[in-house]
């Protein structure tokens, strides 16, 4: 008899206590059509303030595959990902959002292409953002437009954090324990052989996105600078080109001076001036204590999560 693969499912939380039972019957479905595999449900609880935990605490009580890790406060998605596949025990790791927004029959075709052990892991990307706010869909494109041009690590346009990887891919993930994390360049850096699934952008089942303009953007930007030094070198090269435009005006005025005269005029232009240079400055520190302020949060050697309840082994004591 051939031993069952266990498939083990990462499944972070934050204030979703709705979804919870509809995405627990959903993947439940999925378990039955998957008779050569059995599953691992870990639920993260990021903090929640509504009732995520109970929710968990419900299903863990009546089906033995569920486990939860239930932080002390909110940590952020990037935590609770590291910490799950941290204490997941599975063949196979998965990552998922609780929402359904990542279609759980995807995970059959998934499991049968890994079996195939040509590929390493198996990842998914939307092709449409239909329901999404224009403006958040525009800047998106341009994110990954960006990335992609500056950064050495490929990531997807529309790359999702769902998919279904190899143990070793895992614990090459987990290897990388910096604090400021970004998964989706994180999966890219690793390597290994990945096969990329399409589909459409599916609605969420309940609640409401936790994500907002803004946090986006400064996501983007926590991407842009743990997987690219290129903005360092745009502060630089901007550095020199006021320096050879300061050369240049220098000459200006002195040949104006000696031919002309040196009349009194030129006060809007010289301001207009000071304000471009001090913008240029201000842009390009900002850029670099970027960079410091990411450098300092490393130094500190924060734990990346705290975690305050679970129902797991610790990842040492597990077999």
């Amino acid at each position: 008899m051939v031993d069952k693969k266990r498939i083990s499912i990462v499944i972070p939380c934050y204030n979703e206590e709705e979804s919870i039972p509809i995405f627990y019957e959903e993947i439940c479905k999925i378990a039955r059509r998957l008779e050569q595999a059995e599953f691992e449900l870990l639920f993260v609880n990021d903090g929640s303030r509504d009732g995520t935990l109970e929710q968990v605490k419900k299903l863990a009580a009546q089906d033995e595959r569920v486990k939860y890790l239930s932080f002390s406060r909110n940590f952020g998605k990037e935590a609770g990902l590291y910490a799950g596949l941290k204490y997941a025990t599975g063949d196979y790791l998965a990552v998922m959002d609780v929402d359904l927004q990542d279609p759980p029959e995807m995970l059959l075709e998934m499991y049968d292409i890994l079996q195939q052990r040509e590929y390493d892991c198996v990842a998914t990307r939307r092709v449409t953002r239909k329901g999404e706010p224009p403006l958040r869909s525009i800047f998106a494109r341009m994110f990954y437009k960006l990335i992609n041009r500056i950064s050495k690590t490929e990531i997807m346009d529309g790359a999702r954090d769902f998919r279904l990887m190899t143990r070793q891919m895992a614990d090459a993930v987990l290897s990388m324990g910096e604090y400021n994390r970004f998964s989706k360049g994180i999966f890219g850096w690793v390597g290994f052989k990945t096969k990329w699934l399409d589909y459409v952008n599916v609605e969420r089942a309940a609640g409401t996105t936790k994500w907002n303009f803004w946090q986006l953007l400064l996501y983007s930007i926590d991407g842009i600078v743990a997987f690219s030094t290129v903005p360092l070198s745009i502060a630089a090269v901007m550095g020199l080109f006021f320096c050879a435009l300061a050369l240049v005006m220098l000459v200006f005025v002195v040949v104006r001076t000696l031919i002309w005269g040196d009349p009194v005029s030129g006060w809007p232009s010289m301001i207009c001036a000071f304000l471009a240079v001090g913008g240029a400055q201000l842009f390009c520190m900002g850029i670099i204590g970027q960079y410091l302020a990411k450098t300092f949060m490393e130094v500190k050697k924060r734990p990346i999560f705290i975690l305050k309840e679970t129902n797991c082994d610790k990842p040492d004591e597990k077999d």
